[in-house]
């Protein structure tokens, strides 16, 4: 861990990293093989972890990064002179599954049912014994207004939820030209910097945000955009969450159409798949670069789940004749 955080100093992983790295050898890597003298580490070894993940309802791809540490930590015994070698690892079959983005219909359901319980507080209330605590204050039960804006916003901007709680009105410009759109200079996320621009209705949404925020003291240009009266950020996305997936319950989205379980995540994934099926014309590699992604990243998880059917009409299109 040391040597991945001094990693972390080079800026070739981000501390989040770091950190997942650590918590998966706590939970599950150091109680199951911790007690192993390295020299008799085999590929016996390695393929308990394996079943002992799988046991748990771990999916491929999460027990795939598993064994990518478990082979770090293999590795780091080498090069420390601690082993000779590294065995042979087993070989995990990783099935990419799509988020479940959401439809059009979908997608405006979600924003009807989010305007229909502002105010109204989360049905946990009425469970609690007085005195009883629960990880999120009583007084935040109470579904904040800004979560209908919130779902507008990364269907509009493609932004990851990891960047709704790092992102301030300093990262917001507003331009106003042949084009009306959001420019948007957010943090390093995934070691992606370059600015994001969003669609039109973005700047709606932005503009009531922001005189909403003014209102209640909130529109400093080191402020918050979302949850900015909450200081601990992890927290602040966690509470979003929480109202979200009251949302999902209210509209029976809660799973996707393969039977994915939604999170917030799948609103950027929405934006992605939205502007593949109705933009007109738009590349991959345009679209992937503004999203903060790689062109294969979209056409793994975002363009797998449109088939011809839904671009009939750019399929059956022709170039007109050259005169």
């Amino acid at each position: 861990m040391k040597a991945e955080a001094a990693r972390v100093q080079r800026n070739e992983i981000g501390r989040p990293t770091w950190q997942v790295m650590g918590n998966r050898l706590r939970a599950n890597i150091v109680p199951l093989l911790g007690d192993l003298p390295a020299q008799a580490f085999a590929t016996a070894d390695a393929q308990r972890l394996i079943d002992h993940l799988g046991a748990q309802g771990f999916t491929s791809t999460t027990i795939a990064q598993y064994l990518v540490l478990l082979r770090k930590v293999v590795m780091h015994g080498v090069h420390i002179g601690v082993l000779r070698d590294a065995p042979a690892f087993p070989k995990i079959k990783v099935r990419s599954q799509p988020r479940g983005s959401f439809s059009v219909a979908e997608y405006r359901a979600l924003i009807s049912a989010a305007r229909g319980l502002r105010g109204h507080s989360h049905p946990v209330l009425d469970r609690l014994s007085a005195g009883e605590r629960f990880w999120i204050a009583r007084e935040l039960l109470v579904m904040p207004d800004e979560l209908p804006w919130l779902i507008r916003w990364m269907v509009n901007t493609f932004v990851r939820p990891s960047d709704i709680k790092l992102m301030k009105h300093k990262h917001i410009e507003v331009v106003r030209g042949k084009h009306v759109y959001l420019r948007m200079n957010l943090p390093e996320t995934k070691r992606h910097s370059q600015p994001i621009v969003s669609l039109r209705p973005a700047v709606r949404v932005y503009e009531c945000l922001a005189a909403y925020r003014r209102e209640h003291g909130f529109g400093g240009a080191e402020d918050y955009i979302f949850m900015p009266h909450l200081k601990n950020r992890e927290h602040a996305l966690a509470v979003l969450n929480f109202f979200f997936h009251w949302v999902l319950e209210k509209t029976g989205l809660e799973k996707g159409p393969l039977g994915q379980s939604r999170t917030l995540y799948c609103l950027r994934h929405t934006a992605i798949t939205l502007r593949l099926l109705y933009g007109q014309g738009i590349d991959m590699l345009t679209l992937a670069r503004n999203a903060r992604t790689s062109v294969n990243m979209v056409e793994r998880f975002y363009a797998s789940v449109l088939s011809g059917e839904m671009n009939v009409g750019l399929l059956q299109s022709r170039r007109g004749r050259v005169s």
